[in-house]
């Protein structure tokens, strides 16, 4: 797990997209392709993962997430729903969260 906070940490973790990458490459990808994959999904350029002004936009315009707090905008478990939908991919505290969440209702 430190190996994944040191890499997210170092690619700019939520300032850019260095979590979203992160998450790809624990599900088994290789940096390269988990790049681009994530790359794909954002509707952006590799190069864009790491530039924090552009990342801030596209973050911004798909609501999963940014540094600061903003009205209305997700955080939390909110865009944690939203980034396992747009990767494609199975979060384990989002299954969790939603499993408990059936039950309630």
């Amino acid at each position: 797990m430190a190996v994944m906070h040191e890499m997210a940490s170092g690619m700019g973790g939520i300032r850019t997209a260095g979590d979203l990458v992160a998450r790809m490459v624990m599900k088994g990808m290789r940096i390269g392709e988990a790049k681009k994959y994530v790359a794909g999904k954002l509707g952006c350029d590799v190069l864009d993962l790491s530039d924090s002004a552009k990342m801030k936009e596209i973050r911004e315009s798909l609501d999963i997430g940014t540094v600061n707090d903003r009205p209305h905008a997700s955080y939390g478990m909110s865009a944690k729903i939203k980034i396992a939908e747009l990767l494609d991919i199975k979060i384990p505290s989002v299954e969790l969260f939603k499993k408990k969440l059936g039950k309630a209702l």
